[in-house]
């Protein structure tokens, strides 16, 4: 599906509304997105945003339902897709071949994503014998743009005394992901829930021996699988 895509009509900006409003839309599973959602999403003017969701719409990448609220069409979608799978490797590579660390390879995806080559993309992802996560622990969308979101649910929806295993972060936050470097945990660590404070939320955790007190947005952007 996705080799027939023509990527080349497009602009890295128009690539990146794609790929936000596709992110906003599936991996945040938002109801409704409308201009204003997106413009702060991508850090812009809610102006910017509406000229660009107008050159989208013309090429019949995006459709603007009632009410201001937007959608991706079947070919937008699948553009998105593709961005992200192209992202997604390359992170995997600067981390296993170049001595990236997973706080550092996001920032270099996101200017090798737009790199229009197709056949570098398939040969970088036979190079790496076709790796199915990246390193924050998200799946990679295969050649055949088959994207997956993974069952999982964040380390705060759960309760004192389960155990879980940790199997992806977010990965929008260099000091977020520095921070859960710094206190030790890797993805497949195994966390138990010690106690959840009631004033504020935040929970004392431990892995691997040692115990950590971490805040409740902390616990949003951990993603877990529960074992007990």
């Amino acid at each position: 599906m996705t080799n027939k895509i023509n990527l080349n009509n497009l602009t890295k900006s128009e690539e990146d509304y794609l790929k936000a409003l596709f992110q906003l839309l599936i991996e945040d599973d938002s109801v409704k997105v409308g201009n204003n959602q997106l413009a702060e999403y991508l850090k812009v003017s809610p102006a910017s945003t509406n000229n660009m969701i107008k050159k989208l719409k013309a090429k019949d990448y995006v459709i603007s339902e009632k009410y201001g609220k937007l959608d991706l069409t079947e070919e937008g979608k699948a553009i998105a897709v593709r961005l992200i799978r192209k992202h997604r490797l390359w992170e995997t590579f600067l981390y296993n071949y170049l001595n990236f660390t997973w706080d550092e390879v996001h920032d270099v995806a996101e200017q090798l994503e737009h790199i229009k080559s197709q056949k570098l993309i398939d040969e970088l992802d036979r190079f790496m014998d076709f790796p199915k996560n990246d390193p924050h622990g998200e799946i990679i969308p295969n050649a055949d743009g088959e994207y997956f979101i993974l069952p999982r649910i964040t380390l705060s929806s759960l309760s004192e005394g389960d155990v879980c295993q940790l199997v992806a972060v977010d990965d929008g936050s260099v000091n977020f992901l520095k921070y859960v470097s710094k206190i030790g945990l890797v993805l497949s660590s195994e966390i138990k829930i010690l106690e959840i404070r009631e004033f504020d939320k935040s929970i004392r955790i431990q892995f691997d021996n040692t115990v950590e007190t971490v805040t409740r947005k902390f616990a949003d952007n951990v993603f877990v699988k529960k074992v007990v």
